[in-house]
């Protein structure tokens, strides 16, 4: 405050007392604009415009950004809006030249770093910079072998059969050379799937059958550790770490819940990264078909669900059910991705309780969160531009700037009304993707076309059929492409009218499927809301 009342016209220092900067940008309203389109379109050219900036003021000759290989290796999750979902060769570009700058550097020549450190973090610089690229580019051989080349890694050094038996990482802590074999960091975790991040998305394409065998006999390990009950473990729980090498559920800690194999021990407290090894559990499912590895998924559902349908009156204990069940809030990510590749209803009764409002939308059409959400998302962006620029420190937390407002936050009272970005939001609405893109992503779509003056509401996307709306805002018409990737093999009819435009409107075309990925064109009118129908003939 000190700072403000000295300088009464820097309107940082005033940001930081609640009284937001900007917005620097207004949308002129289009007629006909459905209030959806008005708030994604707001939201989706905001975010791109905080990552041309960090692209044009913070990109260095070298390809980082100024927080650390580690840390501006993750920028590309909250970009996946723009990135995945649409083709703006400026950003894609910079995605590109990083990722080839990140595993040229020294420590990264052999496909994994040489820097020993625990999993969360040795595995960053590999899977931040292979993931996206396998996205924007995968055709190319070169993130094609870095994919593989983790599995030959997991294959010959950092994986044994333990003494149950199964097949299980050795430590929490190696690098392309060695393992740490300190029985202290001799665990497992549910972290590790990072480490196999590109890999697991190669082997969803392609099926590799090298790659099943290896990735379902390390799924077998933890299938079996959530069965058991040893050391007051619950049955049908994930354990967040196996110790190596008796198998043990937990680590060397006193409790099954905190296996202290890291100095900064919260890291790998349960329920720590869940939804990595959880994600895992479902993709095993899917390229194998065996039900065993929705076990876990359907214990912890069952669990969380009678939690939510009868809470406990007293706080429960530490590794008890209860306890377990009060920590499972992110489990509806892999049920809804469960929900949409299977169309099993098993699990809408959960999914009526906990859900995110885009998968809210597309099972019930109820419409109200969604909207609220947008609104919220594009209010969030359109204030306090330099919190998420000039004024970041950390590159690994670049939209971070609104937990400063909330509870426990650096005024007496958290602000109401400064909201958090959502670009997950974003993600979900222009692919079809009811989770993230880290894990078993089901993009059914990429918009080969800018983001901008563009809004898009994927409403159906399974491996026969695709339905969208979009709205061009600009007052020419729009040509332009899309990329699918869930539809199988097959002859499609393809439809895109104006939703109230009657049959004169009609435009349809016939495409071909015969691979994972496969292109259409079509021209968009000028402010006009419009249906793309794609149907398997």
């Amino acid at each position: 405050e000190k700072y403000a009342k000295a300088f009464p016209e820097n309107k940082i220092a005033r940001m930081y007392l609640g009284h937001p900067t900007g917005p620097y940008k207004r949308y002129e309203a289009v007629p006909g604009a459905p209030q959806w389109a008005v708030y994604q379109r707001e939201g989706l050219e905001r975010l791109a415009d905080i990552i041309e900036w960090w692209i044009d003021n913070r990109m260095q000759e070298n390809g980082e950004y100024g927080g650390g290989w580690g840390d501006d290796c993750e920028m590309w999750r909250w970009w996946v809006p723009v990135l995945i979902g649409f083709d703006s060769p400026k950003i894609t570009g910079a995605q590109a030249r990083f990722s080839k700058a990140l595993m040229d550097q020294p420590h990264m020549k052999k496909g994994y770093t040489t820097r020993m450190s625990d999993v969360e973090h040795t595995a960053e610089d590999s899977a931040d910079a292979i993931t996206p690229m396998m996205h924007l580019d995968p055709g190319n051989d070169l993130w094609r072998e870095h994919a593989l080349r983790l599995a030959e890694f997991t294959e010959t050094l950092w994986t044994a059969r333990n003494e149950r038996g199964f097949l299980q990482f050795k430590s929490t802590y190696f690098t392309a050379d060695e393992v740490d074999t300190d029985p202290q960091r001799a665990c497992d975790t549910v972290y590790h799937p990072r480490t196999v991040q590109p890999t697991l998305l190669y082997w969803q394409r392609t099926g590799d059958e090298r790659l099943t065998r290896l990735f379902a006999a390390w799924m077998d390990t933890w299938v079996d550790a959530a069965a058991r009950t040893e050391r007051g473990k619950p049955a049908g729980i994930l354990p967040t770490a196996i110790h190596w090498p008796d198998g043990k559920v937990g680590g060397l800690g006193p409790d099954w819940w905190d296996p202290r194999n890291h100095g900064e021990y919260t890291l790998y407290l349960y329920p720590s990264a869940m939804s990595l090894m959880t994600h895992t559990l479902l993709l095993a499912h899917h390229m194998t078909g065996r039900t065993k590895y929705l076990e876990p998924i359907r214990s912890m559902a069952d669990i969380r669900l009678k939690y939510l349908s009868a809470p406990p009156q007293t706080q429960p204990g530490p590794g008890t059910e209860a306890w377990c069940a009060s920590k499972l809030g992110g489990l509806s990510g892999v049920i809804a991705k469960y929900r949409f590749l299977t169309g099993n209803t098993e699990f809408d009764e959960f999914l009526a309780e906990e859900t995110s409002p885009y998968v809210r939308f597309r099972l019930h059409g109820d419409f109200g969160p969604l909207l609220l959400a947008l609104r919220q998302d594009a209010e969030a962006l359109r204030i306090n531009f330099e919190g998420y620029t000039s004024e970041v420190r950390y590159t690994d937390r670049v939209l971070r700037f609104p937990a400063l407002f909330a509870d426990n936050g650096i005024l007496a009272e958290p602000a109401t009304t400064v909201h958090t970005p959502n670009p997950s939001l974003l993600y979900s609405m222009v692919t079809g993707d009811p989770g993230d893109a880290g894990y078993l992503p089901l993009n059914a779509v990429r918009w080969l076309t800018p983001p901008r003056d563009i809004a898009v509401l994927v409403t159906e996307s399974t491996s026969s059929q695709f339905a969208a709306e979009l709205f061009c805002f600009g007052p020419e018409k729009r040509s332009l492409s899309a990329e699918f990737y869930l539809l199988g093999v097959g002859k499609y009819r393809w439809t895109i009218a104006a939703r109230d435009g009657g049959e004169q409107n009609v435009r349809t075309d016939e495409f071909v499927v015969e691979s994972r990925r496969t292109r259409v064109s079509f021209e968009l009118p000028p402010r006009t809301l419009c249906v793309l129908d794609i149907r398997l003939r």
